[in-house]
């Protein structure tokens, strides 16, 4: 029997904990918040958008940061197994769209509190409201911790399951990053990622709170396409968000200086000469009223006076004024929304961090550390994340088994 700690109460960190107490080890779990959770309370807007119902494969096409370092973690510890896991605990789940997994009640305090029955019955001591200042490392080799009302803690094992910087109000602010470089790991450029973007055009906030669903978007850097989607978009006071510009931040985190471009495409659906058709039979219908007045079946009504902006047709002009070549520019503007991005909103307001713990001085099967025998890391302090989609959650539940079952 060995004495573990784990720092940490989110994901990661309760799972290894409780997989390493059910090993027969003696195991504390520090959390320096009043409660276990707490950015897993707010995920998927509260519902609790826990894996993904994909193959380890499909897993990992979806990680966009070090994917193949997590092949051993999705193999061994699967959404499968976090599925049968939470429902031995008594959550009923459902599958969604995309194969995101939810609880049946759309709770994510359901998850929450599984993870702390779970805790319970393999007796593992929850310490709340301390919160880790240091860690010993004595011979290359820890030998416990200190907390900041000045307590030690001996232990054999440490996990460092402390999150990345997103959402810092529950208690992200980067400790982990300062304990692995204390132990001699590199850490890498961190990012806020699956995060809103800032634009340059200001008439995005005229469009604030609409949301455009069914299209699709071309991120480009440098006049190159490194990304696409389709989907579900939100206009901001500041820019974009939505779940497809999430996704898309995740290619440019890195190239903001590159001055990367979203190009929306409002009607995808449509090839250029079928939404000429369809435009010329809606201004046939309308013919006698102003070009301002002719769109309301083809847009939503707050996009309309962007659009006629960025067309640079003549709002008073009839309809049956308007000539084959401005129709083709108003084709083509719905076709070629430009938005230049100026930055990422930061990392009050991501979703998860990129960037961490070297995945290079992690050994992949057992998250166990290269340089420091009896540490190890789990969850979003390591280099490595995915798409929104229940990834990031199955990254924390595959690393954080692997640690704890590691010990």
């Amino acid at each position: 029997m060995k004495n573990v700690i784990v720092i940490g109460g989110g994901p990661a960190g309760m799972i290894a904990a409780g997989i390493a107490a059910k090993n027969g080890n003696k195991t504390i779990l520090i959390e320096k918040n009043e409660k276990l959770g707490k950015k897993l309370y707010i995920t998927g807007k509260g519902r609790c958008n826990l894996t993904n119902a994909s193959d380890p494969e499909t897993l990992i096409k979806n990680i966009t940061g070090n994917p193949y370092f997590l092949y051993s973690a999705f193999y061994t510890f699967t959404s499968q197994d976090t599925m049968e896991f939470f429902e031995k605990l008594g959550v009923r789940l459902k599958v969604e769209r995309g194969n995101r997994v939810f609880p049946v009640s759309d709770k994510s305090s359901d998850i929450i509190k599984a993870l702390e029955r779970y805790l319970k019955i393999n007796k593992v001591d929850v310490i709340l409201k301390k919160e880790v200042d240091d860690i010993i490392i004595e011979n290359k080799l820890i030998k416990g911790v200190h907390t900041k009302d000045n307590k030690l803690y001996l232990c054999d094992n440490l996990i460092i399951a402390t999150g990345g910087l997103s959402y810092p109000v529950t208690g992200s602010t980067g400790d982990g990053y300062r304990f692995a470089k204390k132990a001699g790991h590199n850490v890498t450029k961190l990012y806020p990622s699956i995060v809103p973007l800032v634009s340059e055009e200001k008439w995005c906030s005229e469009l604030q709170g609409l949301t455009l669903k069914n299209v699709s978007i071309n991120l480009k850097v440098g006049g190159k396409t490194i990304y696409k989607d389709f989907g579900e978009m939100l206009f901001t006071h500041f820019g974009v968000s939505g779940p497809i510009i999430l996704s898309a931040s995740r290619f440019i985190i890195d190239k903001i200086d590159k001055k990367p471009q979203i190009i929306i495409d409002v009607k995808p659906s449509l090839n250029e000469k079928e939404l000429d058709n369809r435009i010329l039979r809606d201004f046939k219908k309308y013919k006698n009223k102003a070009f301002k007045n002719s769109l309301s079946e083809l847009l939503p009504k707050k996009l309309i006076p962007v659009i006629i902006k960025l067309s640079e047709i003549d709002e008073n002009k009839q309809v049956n004024e308007i000539t084959k070549e401005e129709r083709k520019k108003l084709v083509y503007t719905l076709k070629n929304i430009t938005i230049n991005i100026k930055s990422t909103r930061d990392f009050s307001e991501a979703v998860i961090t990129a960037g961490g713990v070297d995945v290079n001085d992690i050994e992949p099967s057992t998250m166990k550390s290269k340089i420091i025998d009896n540490l190890s890391f789990a969850g979003e302090v390591i280099d490595t994340d995915g798409f929104t989609g229940g990834f990031n959650l199955q990254i924390a539940f595959s690393t954080g088994y692997l640690a704890g079952n590691n010990i």
